[in-house]
């Protein structure tokens, strides 16, 4: 019996063939430097939640969400072609803002220990 459900095995999937459809096929697309931390697929296929986060400054942030946004349509497509599933989930990205979290952390840390030493 498998461990995994087969919505993770696809979220995996979808995570890999995304990541790398933005990387290498969509250099002309103005996304900057954006990375897919996670993808959430609901138990029935049909949805699917894509999590990236961005390299840069909100407003760097704002226009690769209006770029995504706009390239929903033809990423699912192409997903369809590359996944050979029977039904492409519907496709939503959302901001994973975690890691400008934990540099805000880390940031705070540091000038504790930085006070502490004073």
């Amino acid at each position: 019996m498998n461990k995994y459900k087969r919505a993770d095995r696809v979220a995996a999937l979808l995570q890999e063939e995304v990541s790398n459809y933005l990387l290498f096929e969509m250099k002309n697309a103005d996304l900057g430097f954006i990375t897919i931390t996670r993808v959430r697929v609901s138990d029935d296929l049909r949805h699917a939640r894509i999590f990236y986060s961005v390299l840069g400054e909100q407003e760097r942030i704002d226009l690769t969400a209006k770029k995504l946004e706009q390239l929903t349509g033809p990423i699912r497509g192409e997903m369809g072609h590359r996944l050979g599933l029977r039904y492409v989930p519907e496709i939503e990205f959302s901001y994973d803002d975690s890691a400008a979290y934990a540099a805000h952390i880390q940031e705070v840390i540091e000038k504790i220990h930085r006070e502490e030493k004073s």
